[in-house]
């Protein structure tokens, strides 16, 4: 019988954004260390960082997993007996691994520690699924690449205690399963390990031999076309799909995204999953969910992989970032009939505002008037991280999330294929 289990996996890549991920529903958190992590832009956490993470997340029964996926060369492998030393002191719960020699180094230095195989190892088949089982590994990270009748079809040829883990959202990378050779060629920054540049949200133009001075346009648009770039995974609205052909843990992208980002998107993933689980049978997403991925800033949303051949998964007008929402406070409390934030973006008085809280649908609210720390009526918040407070009969829970709509957002779907 396989387990009803589902986890909601969530990115934290730093200490504001790991709580974010605990405050907003995530049953698990990854996460990166100093060295041996895909995003070595993100903040990340030294060891000390680490214990205090691992201490917060499990002190609201929240898993941690921390990232050893890059791809070492040899003078890296002499760090990583310390490094593995400091996750087991820290107490995570999992190692996500993408290199077999290290897995294998791991399985000798501690040989308790639970393994992830890691999207980068490029699992498409039951085979390796199953070899990687037969290794020791707990879970694998299935490509991107996979549809949902391949995934169906590796969870039925593998044991039901191997876990399985998908993307469901998030940036996607052109490469196969984020194996990169483009940003180490350009820039000398290596993606696998992680370093990369993002060369494939660049624009490009195609020169001629002869002529190198003269681009020429790659297709009929006067400022030339971003070839490479990706449109950003969605799969909010067919958890029930992804949950059906067995897939264990659903894991949102966003190591290097804002805070804000990690507890909206958790948040829907959380209430859509909850959705699932008590109404599989007849299982339907309510409307507001849907909406909350497009109040983030993001890139044209597809299924990728999922359905088939991603027809509409490149996206060539540019390589810029969409958004619905600004935030502008981030509640500190709620008491005496009174709301006290701290200021994020500028607004005014009469502004449209929502509150978002977690487990809960956004509330929309029009304070009329605001006062500064000092109580003073104001007309416009505008100063950077500036107090203040204005009247609400209803109460919110600290660091419930202040944000206005923006006046015209641009219509949009969730393309599939």
């Amino acid at each position: 019988m396989m387990s009803s289990y589902r986890e909601i996996l969530a990115p934290a890549g730093d200490k504001e954004r790991l709580l974010s991920a605990l405050d907003f529903g995530a049953d698990a958190v990854y996460l990166g260390g100093t060295m041996f992590g895909m995003r070595a832009g993100a903040p990340n956490f030294n060891a000390e960082m680490l214990c205090e993470a691992v201490r917060l997340a499990h002190a609201r029964n929240v898993r941690v997993y921390l990232t050893v996926n890059t791809l070492p060369r040899n003078p890296e492998l002499a760090l990583l007996p310390e490094f593995i030393a400091e996750a087991v002191n820290a107490g995570v719960d999992a190692l996500i691994i993408a290199d077999l020699g290290i897995f294998q180094m791991v399985r000798q230095l501690a040989p308790a520690m639970p393994v992830h195989m890691s999207t980068q190892t490029g699992i498409v088949n039951y085979a390796t699924a199953n070899a990687l089982y037969q290794m020791g590994a707990k879970r694998v990270v299935l490509a991107r690449e996979l549809s949902l009748k391949e995934i169906a079809e590796i969870r039925r040829h593998t044991p039901e205690d191997l876990e399985l883990e998908v993307f469901v959202h998030g940036a996607m990378c052109v490469s196969f399963s984020g194996r990169c050779l483009l940003s180490a060629y350009f820039t000398d920054r290596d993606a696998n390990r992680g370093a990369c540049a993002q060369p494939c949200r660049w624009k490009y133009y195609l020169t001629e031999e002869k002529r190198p001075h003269l681009p020429m346009e790659i297709q009929e648009e006067p400022e030339g076309t971003y070839i490479l770039n990706a449109r950003d995974l969605c799969m909010i609205d067919h958890l029930d799909k992804l949950a059906e052909v067995g897939v264990t843990s659903f894991k949102i992208e966003g190591r290097a995204k804002s805070a804000y980002y990690v507890s909206v998107i958790t948040n829907a993933y959380r209430m859509a999953m909850d959705e699932y689980l008590k109404n599989s049978g007849n299982y339907q997403l309510p409307g507001w969910i849907h909406d909350e991925v497009f109040k983030v800033s993001h890139r044209r949303y597809c299924t990728g992989f999922f359905f088939g051949h991603p027809n509409a998964c490149q996206y060539y007008e540019n390589s810029g970032y969409i958004s619905a929402c600004d935030v502008v406070g981030i509640v500190e409390k709620s008491e005496n009939g009174r709301i006290y934030a701290t200021q994020r973006n500028r607004f005014f008085a009469g502004d449209v505002l929502e509150i978002l809280s977690p487990g809960c649908q956004p509330v929309t609210i029009q304070p009329e008037k605001i006062y500064d720390a000092e109580n003073q009526e104001i007309q416009t918040v505008n100063h950077a991280m500036m107090p203040f407070s204005f009247p609400c009969e209803m109460e919110f829970p600290k660091n419930s999330i202040i944000r206005m709509p923006v006046k015209h957002p641009v219509p949009e779907e969730i393309e599939i294929r």
